[in-house]
């Protein structure tokens, strides 16, 4: 997508990350957890304008977790209480093994969509995610298997190369849908130059999602917005609504970005939108 499809009205797709896998409520005691919170907490994006929701498992103690059965529990809980979102599973690996990745995919529907990271990275001092090119292929075929839509998720421009790797090695439906990650570590450094240049170097007729990690969250969407591309927002990558000030919920975090796309004119998507966007 370019500049120009933002002047002709492309809907804006906004994707909600709830929760996340590695803060909790001690960064922000809004943050859900539990699958009932998690529900709630879906119902209440999509009612602020969320098309997407993307989701990770907690353990009872709020530990993070890959089970079938916890992500079973959590689209349950998103589907009795919201209306019609798109549900997307992570399988973002921090040091997880790889058999364990899996797992969110396995669910009974399984979901329509599923992160896929296309390379190492690092975060803080700890995190470090190893996704080789035989992780990457094995958990696209899985989703292509189950028809999952994958979400590649690209943390710098070495990701970049790794997305034109894969269109090489597999038959990717269209349209190719790429979240561009700012961020610190290893991920692409989060300035707004950065984000022109990612999006130029994305492969002919892919889509991208536009994600800032904490403050860059706000100005790196904005532009994704006037860009043609569309926005993930949600407690995941950013806890505050502004410097100091924690963020009373998700839903906050996408009435913010819906507010902003109503005045640069761009129409927010419905999940129904969504999934033609998206060839779901």
């Amino acid at each position: 997508m370019s500049y120009a499809e933002y002047l002709v009205g492309e809907p804006l797709i906004v994707t909600a990350a709830l929760t996340g896998g590695v803060h909790g409520k001690e960064a922000n005691p809004n943050l859900p957890e539990t699958p009932e919170e998690i529900g709630r907490a879906a119902a209440a994006a999509e009612e602020a304008g969320a098309a997407v929701v993307h989701l990770h498992a907690r353990k009872p103690n709020g530990e993070r977790s890959f089970s079938t059965q916890r992500f079973q529990a959590i689209d349950d809980a998103v589907r009795a209480h919201a209306n019609d979102v798109v549900i997307q599973h992570s399988t973002g690996g921090t040091g997880a093994p790889t058999a364990d990745r899996h797992l969110p995919l396995r669910t009974d529907p399984p979901p329509e969509m599923a992160s896929l990271d296309m390379g190492p990275l690092n975060r803080y001092d700890h995190l470090t995610s190893e996704n080789t090119r035989g992780t990457v292929d094995a958990l696209h075929d899985e989703m292509r298997d189950r028809g999952i839509k994958p979400e590649l998720e690209v943390f710098n421009d070495g990701h970049l190369n790794e997305v034109h790797g894969l269109l090489e090695r597999r038959d990717l439906a269209d349209p190719v849908y790429a979240t561009l990650i700012f961020g610190g570590g290893t991920l692409t450094r989060p300035r707004p130059r950065n984000l022109l240049n990612a999006v130029s170097n994305l492969p002919d007729g892919a889509l991208f999602n536009t994600l800032g990690f904490g403050r860059h969250q706000l100005p790196l969407t904005t532009m994704g917005i006037l860009l043609g591309g569309h926005v993930r927002v949600g407690l995941e990558d950013n806890v505050y609504y502004r410097q100091g000030e924690l963020a009373t919920s998700n839903a906050q975090l996408v009435e913010r970005v819906v507010r902003i796309a109503g005045e640069l004119e761009r129409e927010v998507a419905t999940p129904a939108q969504a999934r033609e966007i998206l060839g779901l």
